[in-house]
């Protein structure tokens, strides 16, 4: 059961992966064979989480990178086939939501800003991976989502609309990547309880509200994310492409 989720030999980009979601799947997917880029702005941070990589027995290496930055996206790839030679998994789970509120309040300097990171950010990443993966005919594309892009979320319209824009640009790549064995799919997560969403979960009104609404009675975990990344990387879902896999504890039901 194990050769199942086995990474070995594969290499894998994840993006955003200095804390919260990210950094669980760096962390995941080295603990299960593979070597990881482990990106994000800041290479400091990044650095602590490969240390800990490193220490556990994983292979990994830090990468700086700004995903709305195109020049910054392009020198990600080529610092990944300098160390590895090569790009099997892709993880776009970097995102930015610099506003709060409605669509009526934002201006485009913010609008611009999260679909270059949420959006165009992850199709430089997945375009500039894809001759890689083409060449052995073999790759997995793991985009992550959020519930808000299946259903916008009060405050968060902007970040909404990018998120189901990303649905669908995982939705494009499969079908057309899926003759070179190449996979595409996307992960939609609830409330987890990181950084990025403290906002949340730490406002004790808005807990009372979503608790009403979670079948799970509880707010997720960022290894839970993890998980089912780890699935999606893995020879375990070889047939599913173009599928969007919700992990919110049952609020979308």
């Amino acid at each position: 059961m194990n050769i199942l989720f086995d990474l070995s030999g594969k290499v894998a980009i994840v993006t955003g992966a200095s804390k919260g979601i990210g950094e669980a799947i760096a962390e995941l997917y080295a603990a299960s064979g593979a070597r990881v880029i482990v990106s994000s702005r800041k290479l400091e941070a990044v650095n602590q989480v490969v240390e800990s990589i490193i220490k556990k027995g994983g292979q990994a290496k830090a990468v700086a990178c700004h995903m709305g930055d195109t020049d910054d996206i392009a020198r990600l790839v080529d610092a990944t086939i300098a160390a590895y030679g090569t790009v099997d998994i892709v993880v776009n789970n970097a995102a930015a939501n610099p506003i709060f509120g409605s669509i009526a309040e934002a201006d485009g300097s913010a609008f611009d800003k999260i679909m270059n990171v949420n959006v165009k950010g992850p199709f430089e990443l997945a375009k500039k991976s894809y001759p890689f993966m083409k060449q052995k005919k073999s790759g997995s594309i793991i985009n992550i989502s959020s519930i808000g892009g299946l259903r916008p979320e009060p405050g968060l319209g902007i970040y909404s609309v990018s998120k189901a824009a990303l649905i669908s640009l995982t939705k494009v790549m499969a079908k057309e990547w899926g003759e070179d064995n190449i996979r595409a799919n996307v992960i939609c997560p609830g409330l987890i309880k990181t950084k990025f969403s403290e906002a949340l979960w730490s406002n004790d009104k808005i807990m009372h509200t979503v608790m009403k609404m979670l079948a799970i009675k509880r707010v997720g975990t960022a290894e839970e994310i993890a998980a089912l990344a780890l699935y999606l990387a893995s020879d375990a879902s070889a047939y599913s492409t173009g599928s969007v896999f919700t992990a919110d504890g049952g609020f979308t039901l």
